[in-house]
């Protein structure tokens, strides 16, 4: 699990508004474009400016819609197979959300707290690091290698010269802070050991980072202050769960059939 998964989405500015061809009761309207009613949703007291720049987005969009339709695109079958999958996939995503409904209330407080004390490193012995970090392109098999070069260097200049002389791409040296939520969480054992000066490699999908810890500042976070990211994430993971139960489901009871290549 990474700690990401604890941040909800924002929603896009645009997507609260829409177009449709008489107003909407439930939508404010807030603007025509050749005769096609333009609403907006939310609070009426939003932010204006936000608001404003929002609907002048989805009356661009109405425009080149209109020019599109009277160029006949629609009827392209390039374009028509592409809103025949977009449409597949909003109904598909439709469904999918109607099905995790149920099970999306707050967590029990035995769950949370369980999950509160599985998770130190995010929690009761959260801290801030300051770090620099070098980002190294190296298959697998190079790791040790990385974690070899680690022995004799000063800081990470250092690494970073003997690893490009071993023909290995490095990025440039930076340096960051972030609190341990932001960082993989297969990173936080290996960071709460180390001390000021000390560096670790940590693997990662396109080869490895190598990291030099500048300053770590403890930042606990109490049960209570984290109980209600703790419900946020365990609802998504259990609408996450509920999903895959149906699909596993509606494959089961369907009848499907491959055929040519992809025969089985």
């Amino acid at each position: 699990m990474k700690a990401t998964n604890f941040l909800a989405a924002l929603a896009i500015l645009a997507g609260g508004c829409a177009q449709t061809e008489a107003p909407a009761p439930e939508g404010r309207l807030a603007a025509r474009v050749n005769g096609t009613a333009i609403t907006i949703a939310g609070n009426p007291g939003a932010a204006r400016e936000a608001s404003t720049q929002a609907l002048d987005k989805v009356i661009d969009r109405e425009l080149l819609v209109q020019e599109a339709l009277r160029k006949g695109l629609d009827r392209d079958p390039k374009v028509a197979a592409r809103i025949e999958d977009a449409r597949r996939e909003v109904l598909a995503q439709a469904w999918l959300d109607q099905a995790a409904v149920a099970p999306a209330g707050s967590a029990a407080e035995p769950e949370v707290a369980r999950f509160y004390a599985e998770n130190p490193a995010l929690f009761a012995q959260r801290r801030i690091y300051r770090y620099q970090e070098l980002v190294v392109s190296a298959p697998p098999d190079k790791l040790e290698l990385v974690r070899g070069e680690l022995a004799g260097a000063r800081d990470l200049e250092d690494v970073a010269g003997w690893l490009k002389w071993r023909s290995l791409k490095v990025s440039q040296v930076a340096s960051a802070t972030a609190a341990a939520e932001q960082l993989p969480l297969s990173y936080l054992p290996q960071l709460a050991r180390m001390k000021p000066g000390d560096m670790a490699v940590f693997p990662s999908p396109l080869g490895a980072s190598v990291i030099q810890l500048v300053q770590a500042q403890d930042a606990p976070l109490a049960e209570s202050e984290a109980a209600p990211v703790i419900e946020q994430f365990l609802a998504g993971r259990r609408r996450l769960e509920v999903a895959a139960a149906e699909l596993k489901r509606l494959r089961g009871a369907a009848s499907i059939e491959y055929v040519g290549e992809f025969k089985r």
